[in-house]
């Protein structure tokens, strides 16, 4: 279940709450009673596993592919 950030419009106040996706959207703030409470929308953290995600995982398969394809070039001016 999600952990969702509320708070009030009227007095501030800030809580989170653990709530399923099926659960409605509290409106009554704990504190004041009063029906201003809003969801706060947060960024959300993505996890990319496996390789290509990292900028150094990009970096070491472009570089060991150019440096192959110059090696290959040199020698065949050599001959």
């Amino acid at each position: 279940m999600p952990v969702y950030a509320y708070q009030c419009k009227s007095c501030q106040h800030r809580f989170d709450i653990r709530q399923a996706f099926s659960d409605d959207a509290l409106t009554e703030c704990p504190e004041c009673h009063r029906p201003e409470l809003r969801k706060k929308f947060n960024t959300v953290g993505v996890s990319f596993k496996g390789s290509g995600f990292y900028s150094t995982d990009a970096k070491a398969a472009s570089s060991s592919g150019s440096s192959s394809a110059s090696s290959t070039s040199s020698s065949s001016s050599e001959s």
